[in-house]
């Protein structure tokens, strides 16, 4: 006779070992549990959430009655001295993220280092991740990938941060915001060049949906597209390109000029032959100030 996940836990749920237990959860489907997951939520002495009424819902869904409190970006620096004095006691607390794997853009990696410093065993309870679900679904390289979280609001500070991401030879994996995430592929195609990329939203969830698409391609769909939920953004590493000559580099200048800033003639040239930045803008500088009447 087949049971429920929550039958499960029931009928073996045991008291779970003293120390932190980094428990990941899923990021939209409910199944997306591991039974020692379930098994550790329910075994603990208190799990600590981002939002209690939140992680709730999926406690409830599989019957665990564990006690929950909240641990968050707002009130970390108060409670993590009790957390740790608990836990130096000897319980067994349980660590979760509104959704996916703790410590991935949330607020449980200082609570983490301190628990380990004071000798605290923590232990790993992989599952769902936003990023790798992203990155398997892509159709990108995945042998090497770098994941820089959420890229500067400011289309300034993220063009700078972009540039210095350009030449690394691995995928990027990025979050964004759906009312950023027009703007932040325009950066992107300008400051990356045309790379193959992927935009995945609502993964796990009803409406998830991959967009696989050329940077610039993508840019130009979501400049005034209306879109929510969350979303993760891979771009494929850098093409493998042999040495641009000077003459097809100022024949390329010449043509984006005519459409673009001379910031961003340069920017687009310089990631498309992976050229030094401050070079090829002091080049199309010049190209530009020849063009003035």
């Amino acid at each position: 006779m087949s049971r429920t996940a929550g039958e499960f836990l029931f009928s073996a749920a045991r008291r779970a070992p003293p120390g932190l237990h980094v428990v990941a959860t899923p990021i939209g489907n409910l199944g997306d549990i591991t039974i020692r997951a379930l098994e550790t939520l329910a075994g603990v002495n208190l799990i600590l959430a981002e939002d209690t009424r939140h992680s709730r819902h999926l406690l409830d869904h599989y019957g665990v009655t564990t006690h929950l409190a909240a641990y968050h970006e707002h009130n970390a620096e108060r409670v993590r001295p009790e957390i740790l004095a608990r836990l130096a006691a000897g319980e067994a607390l349980a660590l979760i993220s509104d959704a996916g794997t703790p410590l991935i853009s949330d607020p449980g990696y200082k609570l983490v280092v301190e628990a380990a410093q004071a000798g605290i065993t923590v232990y790993p309870l992989p599952g769902a991740s936003a990023l790798l679900a992203a990155l398997v679904a892509a159709g990108l390289p995945t042998d090497r990938f770098l994941f820089e979280g959420f890229l500067p609001p400011k289309s300034e500070a993220r063009r700078a941060r972009l540039n210095a991401l350009a030449a690394i030879e691995a995928s990027l994996v990025f979050y964004e915001a759906p009312q950023r995430l027009g703007a932040s592929l325009a950066d992107m195609a300008t400051e990356l060049g045309a790379r193959p990329a992927a935009v995945a939203r609502e993964l796990t969830k009803l409406h998830e949906t991959v967009h696989r698409a050329p940077l610039d391609e993508l840019a130009a769909h979501y400049a005034n597209a209306e879109t929510k939920g969350e979303i993760v953004i891979v771009v494929g590493p850098p093409p493998e390109l042999a040495p641009a000559d000077e003459d097809t580099v100022e024949r390329e200048l010449e043509a984006l000029l005519a459409e673009h800033t001379t910031k961003d003639a340069a920017a687009i040239v310089a990631a498309r032959h992976r050229l030094p930045r401050r070079e090829t803008y002091a080049r199309a500088l010049k190209l530009s100030r020849g063009r003035a009447p």
